[in-house]
């Protein structure tokens, strides 16, 4: 059998790091991982409660293909507690993480060949699933001038070739860690309805932030999609449970892909989710520890060479130049790993055109572990 032309797509670099990695200590080597963003600490110990109790009652089955009524109404408990947004639960859906939000989304709003906005540097899966959806990427190109964020001219400038049918934006961003302000989202949100550009806002570095004020793009408007996850601030990557936020018009669509893609998302998944909402104090004590990686390598890693990054506002990354080592950050992530026992992820992953000069660190690991790191960085580029 031949692949389609659609399954060409490039791979996750990330994921490739991680395998070799991987490969590395299951021959005995010690490796030190900053590939991959995901939390080293456990998952909450309400969150294992709570799995635990739903495994005792014995069944664990299909849900309604949004998920379940409680968990959309906690979800809605949380805008407002934490943004003061009144949103509806009926207009959340509950995923199988936040790449099946991605999927529905773009698979709601968009017809093959439409025209859609990422920018670089930024999440490779956006592009990836983007291009197997047979849509059409465009790359908007960010600087330090914009501080590293998409703005209305970058917007109008990208629409000169066609007319943009939809745009992602990651606020805080990956894999720089960047945030947008209140003012740039209200901004962005505006020039897309005056664009009729479907926005789709990236929020799942909410709760890990330490620089900056934390906004939704809910506060700016109703009419985006604003897609979360359990995965970064709550610790639960491998429960793979996210959610959406949607625009009234858009909850049917989405209800009908999503019944037949994927029926419904873990009610096991869901029950454990349910309780990371009152888990805050454990989880505060996680972003502590990645305040604390944080900056122990923005005070170790320039002193090594690393220093020209991007702004580290929040998630658990620094993306940095090595252009001072190589020209080429694969073949210098390569030999990092290979030769220092450091594993973390080239910038083509990020950015097709400019990543070839850049890396990301993942701080998502233990204190120790970034010191480790920084420690076999040293001897190794001394």
């Amino acid at each position: 059998m031949k692949p389609s032309r659609r399954s060409g797509v490039a791979p996750f670099l990330a994921m490739d790091v991680m395998s070799a990695a991987n490969r590395l200590e299951r021959e005995g080597r010690s490796i030190v991982h900053m590939e991959v963003g995901e939390p080293g600490a456990p998952v909450p110990a309400a969150v294992r409660a709570a799995a635990e109790a739903a495994l005792a009652r014995g069944r664990v089955g299909y849900t309604e293909a949004l998920g379940l009524p409680v968990l959309r109404a906690r979800i809605a408990d949380h805008y407002r507690d934490r943004y003061g947004v009144e949103v509806a639960p009926e207009r959340i859906a509950v995923t199988q993480g936040s790449s099946g939000a991605f999927n529905l989304a773009f698979l709601a709003l968009f017809d093959v060949g439409d025209r859609v906005g990422l920018p670089t540097p930024g999440y490779p899966a956006y592009r990836n699933i983007i291009t197997a959806l047979g849509l059409t990427v465009v790359e908007i190109p960010t600087t330090a001038e914009t501080r590293w964020q998409v703005t209305p001219a970058l917007i109008e400038a990208a629409s000169e070739d066609g007319p943009l049918k939809g745009l992602i934006v990651a606020s805080p961003a990956n894999p720089s860690g960047t945030m947008m302000t209140p003012e740039g989202i209200a901004d962005l949100a505006a020039a897309c309805r005056d664009r009729d550009i479907a926005l789709i806002m990236d929020e799942i570095y909410h709760g890990l932030v330490y620089a900056g004020a934390e906004t939704t793009a809910l506060q700016a408007s109703d009419d985006v999609v604003v897609i979360n996850s359990f995965s970064k601030y709550y610790c639960m990557t491998g429960w793979r449970i996210g959610w959406m936020v949607l625009p009234p018009d858009l909850v049917r669509p989405v209800e009908r892909i999503a019944q037949n893609l994927f029926i419904s998302p873990s009610e096991l998944s869901q029950r454990a989710a349910l309780a990371a909402f009152d888990a805050t104090d454990e989880l505060e004590t996680v972003k502590a520890g990645y305040a604390a990686n944080r900056a122990l390598l923005l005070k170790r890693l320039p002193a090594i060479g690393f220093d020209d990054h991007l702004p580290v506002d929040g998630a658990f990354y620094v993306y940095a130049s090595v252009r001072r080592f190589s020209n080429d950050s694969v073949d210098f992530a390569r030999r990092m790993l290979t030769e220092a026992g450091v594993a973390a992820t080239p910038g083509p992953d990020f950015d097709t055109d400019r990543g070839h000069a850049y890396i990301r660190f993942s701080f998502a690991g233990t204190t120790d572990a970034m010191a480790e790191a920084c420690d076999r960085l040293e001897r190794w580029l001394r």
